[in-house]
């Protein structure tokens, strides 16, 4: 009993904000902890309110989870674009650079 206990509190966050979108990542985390809600509040007695309790957790997880990710996605780009941009300039300096002289 205890091992699926441990089981349906880690699972949950392992699966947290499964997608790529924010509506399907919030909705992940809404269904995952509506999920894992139930089976504690089930424990306790009320898994009607466990589910409500863990849908609005997860979405909450899940939204700030998609936030995270769209902001390092974000940050890759611009370092990525800043070189991208650098190289094209070197590259093209040293193309005048060799007309010119």
């Amino acid at each position: 009993m205890r091992i699926t206990r441990i089981f349906l509190l880690i699972i949950p966050v392992a699966l947290a904000g499964c997608g790529t979108t924010t509506g399907e990542r919030t909705g992940s985390g809404a269904v995952l902890g509506a999920a894992t809600g139930a089976a504690i509040g089930s424990l306790s007695g009320d898994a009607g309110k466990g589910a409500a309790i863990g849908a609005g957790a997860g979405a909450i997880g899940g939204y700030l989870y998609d936030r995270d990710k769209k902001q390092q996605e974000q940050q890759y780009y611009d370092q990525n674009r800043r070189r991208q941009d650098q190289y094209y300039y070197d590259q093209n300096r040293t193309q005048q650079d060799q007309y010119y002289h």
